[in-house]
């Protein structure tokens, strides 16, 4: 009974909120969303100071002695190639997020819901990117190095279980090892469902949305249910065939399906109008980074309601897909030294998002600047809409959905991969049988989600399940910025009395 606590538990709570959304969609409605409204008005200061410390501690890490340690034995050689594991990090980290709001995020802060309140000027273009590059670039990256540099370290280098509860050792002390980690495996189990089950919705939902701009499908629960089982069939066939050969094949299509059609909307689009974009914003979210990290707007009632519908959202989510992504990245980082691995994990993936960020929001402003109104449209289809306004729209649509589909498996496949380990006391290969109970349980919670309320229920959830996890996160820290300071230093010391004791002998 002890050793299956984890899965018995957490499966258990999975099915009391499936059930009661089921049976009580408007009720769990009214209260998640009264529970999201609370938390949003009196934590937000603790979500900007807690993810920017996240990545100061990051950039601590890459520039420290601390750097040179491997994630690994010393002698280990990286399970992966390097293409391929930023390719799987990537794809893990990002995903439906990317296809969902590479559009439409930039053209709401330009059109419908400002970040300084001033809409449809050049200025609001600028700052509609800026604040796209801020949600999505190097604070939310932070987060997923923490967490997955934590387990990387205490895993592969001192041969601790791959779970959540074994980053906090540092901190529990031999705690972790009874009710108190059993408990703090169990909230990063539901968190990452719920975070996991929020993404997968907004992959549904966007699905829907291009089948219906297409080909005239409707748009309603109905159409969801039936892309999510199809979904769930594909990416179980994924699970299956395990990790080397699923994921990282599919990781490696989708980037370059991703590739194409970045290079092609580049052509097709407002090239010069969006590098210069490109060039205006980066360096304006250089510069307004630290004013952008500690932003709270407490005088100015607007601008506090879009903090907390965007970048407390966008906090939360990175929080409660944390423990899923981050374990991934740990599980295909294995033999990489800590510099290479904060590098590939905090700027790459960022460079990639501001320039994926630029092409299609900047693209998407300037259809709605040539008088089309874009801004009218659903979330879901603002991607679509745009393509359709462009040359060859079709054919981008259908390879923004391929890559939409394919990411919907990579991120759900990965999920069942990371619910399994933890689930099955940190094996690195969980049973498949295992992952499959995972796997369905993520796309029927997705369901009952949407079925609840649609994409608030998602965010309401979202933003409530990163709550606990996120006091997880900052032990986790804390007692990470001690262990490997203490190894960092150690390590630093070795080569000094090795080169002194090699000079004696001459």
């Amino acid at each position: 009974m002890k050793k299956y606590s984890v899965l018995i538990f957490s499966v258990l709570a999975i099915v009391i909120l499936v059930a009661v959304g089921f049976l009580l969609p408007q009720q769990l409605e009214s209260f998640t969303g009264g529970l999201q409204l609370l938390i949003s008005e009196s934590f937000g200061w603790y979500y900007l100071l807690l993810v920017t410390l996240f990545l100061l501690t990051s950039i601590y890490f890459l520039f420290s002695p601390a750097g040179k340690l491997k994630l690994g034995k010393p002698d280990e050689e990286p399970e992966f190639g390097r293409i391929s594991w930023i390719t799987m990090l990537f794809g893990a980290g990002l995903g439906i997020g990317l296809v969902f709001f590479g559009a439409y995020e930039p053209l709401s802060h330009y059109a419908i819901q400002s970040p300084t309140g001033e809409l449809g000027t050049p200025e609001a273009a600028t700052n509609a990117l800026t604040f796209s590059y801020f949600h999505w670039g190097l604070h939310g990256w932070g987060v997923y190095s923490i967490l997955a540099l934590a387990l990387a370290f205490y895993h592969f280098r001192n041969d601790h279980p791959a779970l959540i509860s074994s980053t906090l050792r540092p901190i529990l002390r031999n705690s972790v090892k009874g009710f108190v980690g059993k408990l703090i495996d169990i909230v990063a189990v539901i968190a990452t469902v719920i975070g996991v089950a929020t993404s997968l919705g907004f992959g549904a939902t966007q699905l829907n949305g291009g089948f219906s701009y297409l080909f005239g499908l409707p748009t309603n629960f109905f159409t969801q249910v039936i892309i999510v089982l199809v979904i769930t069939v594909l990416f179980m066939i994924s699970a299956w065939s395990g990790l080397a050969k699923g994921i990282r094949w599919l990781s490696n299509t989708n980037m370059l399906i991703a590739g194409v059609l970045f290079i092609l909307m580049l052509i097709i689009g407002p090239t010069i109008f969006n590098l210069n974009l490109f060039t205006d914003t980066l360096g304006n979210y250089i510069q307004t980074l630290p004013r952008m990290s500690f932003r709270i707007a407490p005088f100015d009632a607007e601008i506090r309601d879009w903090i907390n519908d965007w970048t407390l959202f966008y906090w939360a989510w990175w929080i409660a897909w944390a423990p899923f992504v981050g374990s991934f990245i740990a599980r295909v980082s294995r033999g990489r030294s800590v510099r290479e691995f904060i590098f590939a994990v905090l700027l790459v993936p960022s460079i990639i998002v501001f320039l994926w960020f630029t092409i299609f929001g900047g693209s998407a402003i300037s259809v709605e600047q040539s008088g089309v109104d874009l801004a009218s449209l659903s979330e879901e289809l603002v991607l679509f809409g745009m393509f359709l306004n462009v040359d060859f729209g079709v054919l981008l649509s259908i390879l923004a959905m391929v890559m939409l589909v394919i990411f919907f498996i990579t991120s759900a496949d990965s999920a069942t991969l990371v619910l399994g380990m933890y689930t099955a006391n940190g094996s690195d290969t969980p049973p498949t049988r295992l992952k499959l109970l995972w796997g369905v349980l993520l796309s029927v919670t997705a369901l009952v989600l949407l079925y609840s309320g649609g994409l608030q229920a998602l965010e309401n959830a979202l933003i409530i399940a990163a709550l606990p996890f996120s006091v997880v996160m900052l032990l986790m820290t804390l007692g990470l910025i001690v262990v490997m300071t203490k190894e960092g230093r150690r390590a630093q010391r070795k080569p000094f009395f090795g080169k002194l004791k090699r000079k004696t002998k001459h």
